[in-house]
């Protein structure tokens, strides 16, 4: 590894911590926010999700127009720049529900467009066979932001009470750290445009555990917070608490299951993900009926965290992509065509799903993303890889079970 890689991995890991905590303050405050600044019920908050996740469908087209201008490094700093304008809108300008929901929706095309930049830009960081330790590196690193993140949230509440212009004040002056960051990476800056648009019969078993990502997103964004907010009356220093919680973890457990996903495979992890998903939404679904009084809500605690800390596995989608993809110039094209499927379900099952909750019961919310995770657990059983990682002109390797 040359010097200039070593300081550009230094650079991604300091990126990532901002990144990762502008996320943190997002995520552990969003609901709270909505509930008490807004009243957003939950059949509004399932509504939401069509605009705060219609940047994700967009993305094959803004990452498309970006790629073809910069290379990753330039495109994520260009996109935390989005990002910052975002949470300055939301701090300083939210007369109405409408004006919060138009910043959010900024917000979200930002991080959306890095959602599907940093997988390819890892992969350029990592030696062959070590993908998902170098992901599971800067996905720590982004786990470590949102430690930071949620922490400043929990202290900014605690002493001097919710005050939402500030954590998202904070969150831009972290999204502009980023970007400078992204901004100076070099690798990768000499290589050629990648293709704006990909689509492949090869690729087939990526964008349905794409679409499963995008159902397991869904509960715990949205529903496994709107449980604890709405039904428990869980306060924004809570959340703030177990986000915490969830991503010191992370920290710790992200490098762990990324040398995890090199050594068992893909196969394997995505599998076991969709069981514990099943647990999880049991929980969900069930924990009032089965346990006596205080022990819910430390399940329900314990479901939360559990499901953050298991979001670490979704490296194991990207080191996927590497081991198939016939060319490496599809690789970000792809990412960005999986990311628009599985945005394409989160913005469509959370309408749903918010019908569910206000007419039938928060618990069928559970029991129909158990269902779906079943279905996932067999989708994961049929990933197939090469023998060795596809080479440039290479054809791929016979498929091994």
């Amino acid at each position: 590894m040359t010097p200039l890689q070593k300081l550009d991995i230094r650079r991604m890991l300091l990126a990532s911590v901002a990144f990762g905590a502008t996320a943190g303050i997002f995520n552990s405050s969003l609901g709270n926010y909505l509930h008490d600044v807004h009243a957003f019920s939950a059949e509004a908050r399932g509504w939401l999700e069509f605009p705060r996740e219609l940047p994700g469908f967009m993305v094959i087209f803004t990452v498309g127009f970006l790629a073809a201008r910069y290379r990753e490094g330039r495109a994520m700093a260009v996109a935390m720049t989005v990002t910052m304008l975002g949470a300055i809108g939301l701090a300083l300008w939210t007369p109405s529900a409408w004006m919060a929901v138009l910043w959010i929706f900024v917000w979200s095309t930002g991080d959306h467009m890095n959602f599907a930049l940093e997988g390819p830009l890892g992969l350029k960081l990592a030696r062959r066979g070590g993908e998902g330790r170098r992901l599971g590196q800067f996905g720590g690193a982004k786990n470590l932001g949102g430690l930071l993140g949620a922490g400043s949230v929990f202290l900014i509440a605690r002493w001097f009470g919710d005050d939402y212009r500030a954590f998202f004040l904070l969150a831009a002056v972290l999204a502009v750290v980023a970007g400078y960051n992204f901004f100076r990476i070099e690798t990768g800056r000499q290589d050629k445009a990648p293709r704006r648009f990909v689509w492949r019969r090869e690729y087939h078993i990526f964008y349905a555990i794409s679409a499963l990502f995008g159902i397991r997103k869904q509960i715990f964004f949205v529903f496994g917070t709107w449980v604890l907010v709405d039904i428990h009356q869980v306060p924004v220093s809570t959340i703030a608490t177990l986000m915490f919680l969830g991503s010191g973890l992370g920290v710790v457990l992200r490098p762990l299951l990324g040398d995890i996903i090199d050594h068992v495979g893909e196969r394997l992890v995505l599998s076991v993900d969709e069981i514990l998903l099943i647990i999880i939404c049991l929980v969900y679904a069930f924990a009032d009926q089965l346990l006596p009084g205080g022990g819910v809500i430390w399940a329900l605690y314990v479901a939360y965290v559990l499901d953050q800390t298991l979001f670490a596995l979704r490296v194991a989608r990207t080191t996927y992509l590497k081991k198939i993809a016939v060319d490496p110039a599809d690789i970000t094209p792809t990412m960005s065509m999986g990311l628009t499927i599985d945005h394409a379900v989160a913005m469509t099952l959370p309408i749903m799903s918010g019908w569910l909750w206000v007419n039938v019961g928060y618990q069928w919310v559970f029991v129909m993303a158990g269902l779906i995770a079943l279905a996932g657990f067999f989708i994961c059983l049929r990933i197939k890889v090469p023998a060795t990682p596809a080479d440039p002109g290479s054809p791929p390797g016979v498929p091994t079970g």
